[in-house]
């Protein structure tokens, strides 16, 4: 690159940089702030770990007479997953402030309408999520734990390992909650014109077969689990469908009017 070029290519990469720095400082705050959320969070779970980690095991132990107590193998163990679980759920109760901050970060750029939308996608965006989450722990999880725990009998003793269950717990957890927001998504994208309810429902068989091959991935193959979320996922699309064309109506007569 010849000296002439370099001249004028370095004033306007300044220029660049002087236009972006203000929301690249921006973006660090905000998950500076986000991270602190986690933290924070984390700790305060940690210092309950044990009343959560019991919270958790309580429908393992009711699922079977045989399950006595839970073991670990290696001394760091128990240490470990305890941090796990609590950093687990300071990740699900930050939930809505990572949400927040991120909204916070887009809507200087947004109209007023468009803010109003954004406010109302971190509230439900939340309470989907914690929805899912509890549907999967008071509903799923005691069904998925009584079918596991069936194959034990007197001469098959089941010594479940306390790290292995408390991430299968927290997995099913996150997986139903970041799953329930299905529904929601479809209403958006039929109210900001991407995608008509029409489109949901002619290609349902084609949605159906990727929810599918998603549980089953999310469900890291596990077929019992796979079904328990499949099934309710379905539901959730067919809820999707109807409410996506309940608001594309009012639009079409917001329009008209």
């Amino acid at each position: 690159m010849s000296e002439y070029n370099l001249q004028k290519t370095i004033p306007a990469l300044e220029r660049s940089l002087a236009f972006f720095r203000p929301h690249h400082l921006e973006l660090r705050n905000r998950l500076i702030k986000i991270f602190a959320s986690i933290v924070i969070c984390t700790v305060v779970a940690y210092l309950f770990v044990e009343k959560i980690a019991g919270f958790c095991i309580a429908p393992l132990m009711a699922a079977s007479p045989l399950v006595g107590k839970l073991v670990y193998t290696n001394l760091p163990e128990a240490f470990i997953s305890y941090i796990k679980l609590a950093l687990m759920v300071g990740l699900l109760t930050s939930f809505p402030v990572a949400l927040y901050q991120i909204w916070v970060f887009i809507a200087p750029g947004l109209h007023k309408s468009e803010k109003k939308l954004a406010v109302i996608i971190v509230f439900w965006a939340s309470l989907l999520f914690i929805g899912g989450g509890a549907f999967a722990f008071f509903a799923v999880l005691p069904k998925m734990l009584v079918y596991f725990m069936s194959y034990a009998h007197e001469g098959l003793e089941p010594l479940p390992k306390l790290g292995m269950y408390l991430t299968f717990v927290a997995r099913t957890v996150m997986t139903f909650g970041l799953s329930f927001q299905i529904p929601f998504l479809m209403v958006m994208a039929g109210k900001a014109g991407v995608v008509r309810s029409a489109y949901f429902r002619s290609k349902r068989v084609y949605f159906y077969m990727a929810i599918l091959g998603l549980s089953f991935l999310l469900t890291a193959g596990d077929f019992m689990a796979t079904a328990l979320l499949a099934f309710p996922l379905f539901g959730l699309y067919e809820i999707g469908i109807f409410l996506s064309a309940i608001f594309s109506r009012k639009n079409k007569s917001k329009a008209k009017s």
